[in-house]
Formats: structure tokens, sequence, C-alpha cells
């Protein structure tokens, strides 16, 4: 089995079938890529069920694959938030097994030719409100919302939004006392800068 970085953040594997996460994932193809690393199609052996697979190098310049699993973990159950399988180091790579899901509302749109109905749109405001909602209830803001990391659910699922990468996810505030983390200037942007606050671009610190 040659599992190995190739330049920048790429994942290359030469003998996927060879290449068994948790004794029971298997890698399929990649599906998608990211800063991290890259997003694999995977299949559960033992019942033939498809997943989607991070795989993120340990010797990755920012590594927030971890963190990111952590997040999960704590929003787990609610409405809009892909389950988790398995989080785990092996070989030479940081590995996140969750839900398989759908396209990106990016993806929709320019299916629809970048228009969308007002009954459509009304129908997804009201879904990504609510996930992001959650999310704060929780106490952390996400800090990189964009069209791309809204997908939709896939089979029974598939009218259902979800809110995906929360690797830029910060805690805002306290659990008990509710106080918010102090107000701060001067800071480098966080997020992505096409979809980032005013705020953001000018260095305020999002709370």
């Amino acid at each position: 089995m040659d599992l190995t970085a190739g330049q920048g953040s790429s994942l290359h594997l030469s003998s996927k079938s060879e290449f068994l996460i948790g004794g029971k994932y298997r890698l399929v193809r990649k599906i998608g890529s990211g800063s991290f690393g890259d997003i694999y199609l995977g299949i559960n052996i033992t019942n033939g069920e498809e997943v989607a697979i991070k795989l993120e190098s340990v010797k990755a310049r920012h590594p927030q694959l971890l963190y990111e699993s952590k997040l999960y973990k704590i929003l787990q159950g609610g409405i809009g938030i892909p389950h988790i399988r398995y989080y785990a180091q092996e070989k030479d790579y940081n590995v996140l097994v969750m839900d398989l899901l759908g396209p990106s509302l990016e993806d929709l749109f320019n299916f629809c030719s970048r228009r969308f109905t007002m009954k459509t749109v009304l129908m997804l405001a009201d879904q990504m409100i609510g996930r992001i909602e959650f999310v704060h209830n929780k106490n952390f803001i996400h800090r990189d919302i964009k069209p791309d990391n809204f997908l939709m659910g896939i089979g029974r699922h598939c009218n259902k939004v979800f809110l995906i990468d929360f690797g830029l996810a910060k805690k805002y505030r306290d659990n008990r006392t509710r106080q918010h983390i102090p107000y701060r200037e001067d800071k480098n942007l966080t997020g992505t800068a096409r979809y980032a606050s005013i705020n953001a671009h000018l260095g305020i610190e999002q709370r």
C-alpha cells in the first residue's frame, strides 16, 4: 500500500483497496479537496454503506481535522449536522469518516443557471438560518459561511440542508456565564474573502 502526500495538499493513492480505515472503511475515489487535504468516497465493507472520508497529512502545516472532529462531536444530534462515524490517525494521516452528502448549494446554483425561484430561496434560507442558530446556541461561530459549505442530503434526506467544514469555527462565549470573548482588532482575515463580513475585512474579530 502506497499512501503518500504529493506536492501541496493533494493525496495520491496507488492501491486504495488495500487501505482499510478503522478495519472496515475502504477508499474508493477522490470526490473533493481543500486546504486540509482531500475528501474521498468510501465504503463500509461490512454493510456496503457509502461514506465520506477526509484525509489530512499529519505533517500538514496547519492541521485542523482533530479540532474539526471535536466540533462535530459537540454538535452531534443537531438537525443538518453530519454524523461522525470514526476519527483516528492511520498511517501518516488524520482520518475523519462521516455521512456522505449530496451537492453543495453552490453546485445546485450553478446547475440551475444561477437562478433559484423565490420559493427555493425561502426554503433554503429557513434551513440555513436554523443550522447557524444551532451552532450559535452551542456557543460557537462557524467563521466560513458560504454556499460551498451547505450541502444537500441524499436519499431520504435529499431535501435537508447540512452545514459542514468546522475547521475554522471558534467558541465565542462561555458555556456557563454566556459572556462573550473580548473584542479584538488587527486580526488577519479568517474565512473566505468573498463571503466574509465587512468587520472581518477590517480586521475585527467576529464574535
